[in-house]
């Protein structure tokens, strides 16, 4: 798995991560769930974001979830064991370089990874040997080219751009979402549906005001602050104005749009 991961490793991330996680559940996963029995591989699983969601919407499925990191692999079980939760086994592997028996999940999970890889197309294809035929994969990636607010601003724009513009850099995709279709078509995936996922955000939904447009969306951008202006992508000034834009929507008259994409595909 590719280690270039442009919003950092720190405290502040994984909770960030974890405040996008809890409020997008009902969004995200209100139709995520496997049969009693199954075998589920979690790719990617990071800090447990997605791994505690998983475990208690298929408790009598049996998750493997694994990450590159090792400290990743501690806070997520250390997540897990929070939430009461027995059914999951970790393990700290390599996409690229998994030591894994071929057609021995029914399922695959993968939430927020392909963004990050310079090679999306082969992780496809090296899951699609591990599934079982007939099983699935679910894939789950955003898209900031979605992303629009009011009131708008050409500052906050240029400041999401920073973003995209250095997760390419490192090799990845801010804007996979929209991908997800061809990329599991062209991996030999049949019958694969994509549904978008928009969170819509106003005064009148105090949770996603405070969990997703500050928590989750504004504070990746404001992380990438010091590393968009050392890059030379924008002044200071212009990046500050458009932080503050960005939480300008989140008052009484603000509104903020942004747009996830869920793509299912089966194994023939």
């Amino acid at each position: 798995m590719d280690k270039a991961y442009v919003h950092g490793y720190d405290l502040r991330e994984n909770r960030r991560l974890q405040d996008q996680a809890n409020t997008l559940v009902e969004l995200l996963h209100s139709d995520t769930s496997y049969p009693a029995g199954s075998r589920i591989l979690e790719v990617g699983c990071g800090v447990g974001a997605q791994t505690v969601t998983l475990a208690r919407k298929s408790p009598n499925a049996s998750l493997l979830s694994i990450d590159i990191f090792e400290e990743s692999i501690t806070e997520a079980r250390g997540a897990l064991e929070t939430s009461g939760l027995n059914n999951v086994q970790f393990l700290c592997a390599d996409i690229f370089n998994l030591d894994l028996e071929t057609e021995s999940f029914d399922h695959v999970f993968v939430c927020h990874v392909l963004e990050h890889l310079s090679q999306p197309e082969n992780a496809l294809a090296i899951l699609q040997s591990l599934i079982k035929v007939g099983g699935t994969i679910t894939v789950i990636e955003g898209d900031h080219g979605s992303t629009y607010f009011y009131p708008d601003s050409e500052a906050a724009q240029k400041a999401i751009q920073c973003q995209v513009e250095l997760q390419k850099r490192a090799g990845g995709n801010a804007n996979i979402g929209r991908e997800l279709y061809p990329l599991l078509k062209a991996a030999g995936f049949s019958s694969v549906t994509v549904s978008p996922r928009m969170v819509y955000v106003d005064s009148s939904k105090p949770g996603l005001v405070e969990g997703f447009t500050k928590n989750t969306f504004t504070a990746m951008i404001e992380g990438v602050r010091e590393s968009s202006i050392a890059a030379g992508l924008i002044g200071e000034k212009t990046f500050d104005e458009g932080i503050r834009a960005l939480y300008r929507t989140t008052e009484q008259d603000g509104v903020f749009c942004y747009t996830f994409f869920k793509a299912i595909g089966t194994k023939r």
